[in-house]
């Protein structure tokens, strides 16, 4: 599944949109609550907010055109976002001894659109300061395409993070941005 080419990671809208208000104020809404689930360390109520196709994806390349061509620094289904909050959480793992917190700010919200199966494509902008050892600034524009459920909320279909330093060298990103 991971490696199926015919998943739609673009993020260019084919569609516009006028959502009212009311939308945009519940995807802000759900982008926040996105943002403070990490924060806190919630990861498993985060692994709830996913499609069940969903991808998450980091660039390590500034314009890099898709997650195949070019190694990235994440490229996560379902199954590799469980792996990763499952070894994050483990008491064992030696990588959070300290253990990683995180402030995120999420802010620049646009809806640019949809995509060929009406999904909403949001921009957004992240300021990230992580701790774990010593403090880490990540700055980044984030993709989202979100995939309206039966109750009315919002689930993420693709989150793409093109951090604006990503062609620099990194310690462990063990947590998700």
């Amino acid at each position: 599944m991971l490696l199926d080419r015919t998943f739609d990671f673009s993020v260019e809208p084919v569609s516009s949109i006028s959502p009212s208000l009311e939308t945009y104020h519940n995807i802000q809404q759900f982008l926040f609550h996105e943002a403070r689930l990490l924060d806190d360390r919630k990861l498993d109520d985060w692994l709830k907010l996913w499609t069940p196709e969903g991808r998450y994806w980091v660039p390590r390349k500034q314009g890099q055109e898709n997650p195949f061509d070019h190694v990235s620094l994440f490229w996560e289904d379902a199954m590799l976002r469980e792996v990763r909050v499952r070894r994050v959480n483990h008491a064992r793992n030696w990588s959070q001894h300290p253990p990683t917190y995180g402030s995120r700010q999420v802010g620049n919200v646009m809806i640019d659109g949809t995509d060929a199966e009406g999904r909403i494509i949001v921009r957004s902008s992240l300021q990230l300061t992580e701790y774990r050892t010593e403090p880490r600034q990540l700055g980044a524009t984030v993709y989202h395409k979100l995939a309206a459920t039966e109750s009315g909320g919002w689930a993420i279909h693709l989150k793409r993070v093109n951090l604006t330093n990503c062609e620099g060298v990194f310690g462990m990103l063990d947590m998700h941005m």
